[in-house]
């Protein structure tokens, strides 16, 4: 019994992962593309934070 939680625990954080990942993919795409502002595309993407995404545009604009 303790496994099965173990394993349930185990697939429910990965999956909150995976789509945690999915969503700072598609933040980053937005402040590639230039077209919306951190607050609008926070609106988009609740999962991150504003901080957050400031840290994704940073990196973004180390990369440009």
């Amino acid at each position: 019994m303790m496994s099965l939680f173990d394993d349930e625990q185990i697939m429910r954080t990965y999956t909150k992962d995976i789509e945690k990942e999915t969503e700072r993919k598609s933040a980053e795409r937005m402040i590639k593309d230039g077209e919306l502002s951190l607050e609008k595309i926070a609106r988009y993407v609740p999962a991150l934070s504003m901080e957050e995404l400031k840290e994704i545009e940073a990196e973004v604009m180390q990369l440009a």
